[in-house]
Parts: C-alpha cells; structure tokens; sequence
C-alpha cells in the first residue's frame, strides 16, 4: 500500500518492530534515558539551544497548547491564514477568550509579510502573531523567513505551526526569532499520530509566566518540571511511540538534516513533475508549493472521490481529496517523512491509469 496522505504517513521497519517492544516503567531508569535522549536529538530537528517539550496528544493539541501557555484571556493576537490549519489556529485562540484579528489570504497564495507589517502597525497592542508554516490543505510553504523578520521588528511573539514541514523543509527555529513551534509525530517524523513536540523560547517562557488561559493537562510549566528534575512526564506517556521514535531521530541523524531537506525538495519536485506531464495543474504558485504534499486543481469533469477510490482499490495507492472549502475541487499527495522519488513515479503511474477511469479523459 502506497500510503500518500499528508499524515499519517508510512513507518520503517525497524520502527514498527521497535514500537512492538513490552511496556517498561514510565517512572523508572529506562523510559528515563530514553525520553532525555529523544529530547535531545529533538532539539538538532529544530534548530534551537532552546527547550523542547514533547506532549502526548495529536498536532492540533500542540497548536492549543502553543497559545494557551502563552496567552491570557483578551490578548490581541494577528492570525495569519493561507488555508484550512491557519482557519484551526485563529479558532483555537478565540475559544480561549483571545481578541483574534484574522489576516486572511486567498487559499493557494501565500502570505505576504508586507501585509503582516501593515497589520502589526495599524494596532500596537497585539502580543502575538500565530502563522502556518507549511498549509496542508493548499499545498502550500509559506515564506517564514521573511514573515518572522517582519514580527521580529514589532518585537512580538511568534507562535509556528509547523507540523507538516519541521523536520523535512529547513525551519532554523532560533535564527528565525521563533518562539513557539509545533510539530507532530505522525508527519515527517516516521512515527503514528499521539506525540506533538515544541520548542518554547525565553520570550515564550517569560510570556508563559504571565498567560492565563487555562490549561491542566497541557502545562509547559509542568512538562519542564517535570522533564528537568525526573526526565519523565507529568502524565502517562505514550510510551510505544516514544520507542519509535527514538529509532525514526537515529536514522534521521544519520541521512543528516541538510540532506533530509534536500531529499524532500527533490522528491517534491519529482510529484509536481509528475503532475504536471499527465496534464494537471498545481493548485498553488509553484514557487510555493510544498516539499512535503502536492495539491492538484481537479479538472473540469473528474469526480475526486472517485479517482481516490480508483487509486485505493486497483492501484493500492491512498492520496487525500481536499479540505473545507477545496472538498472535490483539489486533491492532494503526501510525500513526507518515509519517502523517495521512486515513490512519485509509481504514483505517477497510477494516477495515469486512475484518471480516465474517473471523469478524465485528457491525460497525457
């Protein structure tokens, strides 16, 4: 099965069989050394001499644990949003009683930093500013460099969803005035759904000692404590996905993060390629397309849900329809995490033979 979502995604071998493993103690010496070890190798990941935590819950309770330690009821926070996730972001922060001002972009275009500065300029009194790195449900990279430069000279806090790009496209979390980062386990890390991980800066921290949303479960205050004094976590871990993923940051560490990137940038070049020589368009500019999942524009006549059942049942190929407001006017490929170029061109071929079969008749 060619799994081609943008997450989950595929698991090596030798992480499976090591997320086979018996349970071990939590509390004792073992889950000990490994929880400080994977922390640590973590940090290489995001590029920071910061902390990182490493939370059980899925991605999106890294985006909610990102904004309720940093935040207080009645904060004004800038949302900047290209698609469906930055949508999540901007929610999140208003359920927890933040004053949210939505910069929205047109779905498939990237975020322009010049509309950010004229944003954070018109109102002072915003602390924070949350922006998607990679949009899942567009296809799209957003320019962080140029956006994190923009909220470094109005001095605010930066909170990055980073959950399908760190790890796989270059996100240098500390030379980018990044404060808070989310990622989560089941993207280009190699390992199921159930951990997210985040680097917290010292402005995140001093920011964290004033926050007063409330939070329990997800505390960072706890998670530090915890983590600093014992090695452990405040609460049960899922502790078979802490075993994989120390095996998924070994063989991570040893491919090397520069030539992870690139892998990434050569396999999403091959999907777009690919792409394009049966005919289809990309749904965002080019020049922004993602590294990690590819969104094609359907075109007129294609019956989405039935080229994916097409691709499922003959080709044992699983690609992802699009999301919201994109439902059966894009689709989309996943290429993160477990992946090579090899795998772009066997999609390739199943797309060719899928696509007739479900409304398309002009394929190249």
């Amino acid at each position: 099965m060619q799994l081609r979502v943008p997450g989950p995604t595929p698991i090596p071998d030798d992480v499976l069989k090591a997320m086979s493993k018996q349970m071990i103690d939590h509390r004792g010496p073992e889950f000990v050394e490994l929880f400080r070890s994977v922390t640590a190798s973590l940090k290489e990941f995001f590029q920071t001499k910061g902390d990182v935590l490493i939370l059980t819950a899925s991605g999106t309770g890294g985006m909610e644990a990102a904004i309720v330690n940093t935040l207080s009821p009645g904060d004004k926070v800038l949302a900047v949003s290209v698609g469906a996730f930055g949508d999540r972001f901007a929610d999140i922060a208003k359920q927890y009683g933040a004053q949210v001002t939505k910069l929205d972009f047109e779905w498939g275009l990237p975020a322009d930093p010049q509309a950010v500065r004229k944003a954070l300029s018109q109102d002072p009194g915003i602390k924070a500013v949350l922006v998607t790195h990679n949009e899942t449900s567009t296809g799209l990279t957003n320019d962080l460099a140029s956006i994190s430069s923009v909220v470094r000279e109005f001095d605010k806090l930066l909170i990055v969803d980073a959950i399908s790009s760190l790890g796989s496209i270059d996100l240098p979390t500390d030379a980018w005035g990044c404060d808070v980062v989310v990622t989560g386990s089941q993207k280009g890390w190699m390992v199921p759904p159930g951990l997210t991980m985040l680097s917290v800066s010292e402005k995140a921290w001093k920011a964290n000692a004033q926050a007063k949303m409330p939070r329990y479960y997800l505390d960072f205050g706890r998670a530090k404590r915890f983590l600093e004094e014992r090695g452990q976590t405040p609460w049960t871990p899922a502790v078979s996905i802490v075993y994989g993923l120390g095996v998924a940051l070994e063989k991570l560490r040893k491919e090397g993060l520069p030539n992870i990137v690139a892998r990434h940038a050569r396999v999403g070049n091959k999907a777009r390629a690919e792409v394009k020589a049966l005919g289809l368009s990309l749904f965002p500019p080019e020049s922004y397309a993602s590294n990690t999942v590819t969104a094609i524009k359907a075109p007129d006549g294609l019956d989405v849900k039935g080229l994916r059942k097409v691709l499922r049942e003959k080709h044992s190929v699983v690609i992802a329809g699009g999301q919201g407001k994109l439902e059966g006017k894009v689709f989309r490929i996943g290429h993160l995490g477990y992946v090579s170029e090899a795998d772009m061109v066997e999609v390739g071929a199943a797309l060719k033979a899928a696509l007739p079969l479900a409304g398309y008749a002009k394929v190249k």
